[in-house]
């Protein structure tokens, strides 16, 4: 058999950490309003999204690299999809339109042509 060799098993513990499936570990963070939003400690150059459970905000926090934090809200609505518009249709309709405006238009100046005309 092999020697005990410390290094050698290191690489193989590391080599069979590396070839498992790492899970998400995903984390939302909330806060109560503006004021857990300002409480929430946090390193310097760093950012974070705090969600706020008592609003639909998002706040957007952020240090320097002396720590001083600056925060932004920005505001949450529900994502609505986007309705599909038959593109041809809504332009034949809008050329239909300007037509019918041109042709109105054209109509009234000659009833105003005919109108100043003086008689004979």
């Amino acid at each position: 058999m092999y020697p005990y060799n410390p290094s050698n098993q290191l690489s193989q513990l590391l080599l069979q950490q590396a070839m498992q499936p790492q899970q998400a570990q995903t984390k939302v963070v909330e806060v109560t309003g503006r004021n857990g939003a300002e409480a929430f400690s946090l390193g310097p150059d760093s950012s974070i999204l705090l969600l706020d459970n008592t609003a639909p905000i998002v706040w957007l926090v952020k240090t320097d690299g002396a720590g001083y934090k600056t925060m932004k809200a920005y505001d949450i609505k529900e994502h609505e999809e986007e309705k599909t518009i038959d593109q041809y249709k809504a332009l034949e309709e809008r050329i239909t339109k300007l037509e019918d405006t041109i042709n109105a238009k054209q109509s009234n100046t000659s009833n105003v042509k005919r109108k100043s005309e003086p008689a004979e």
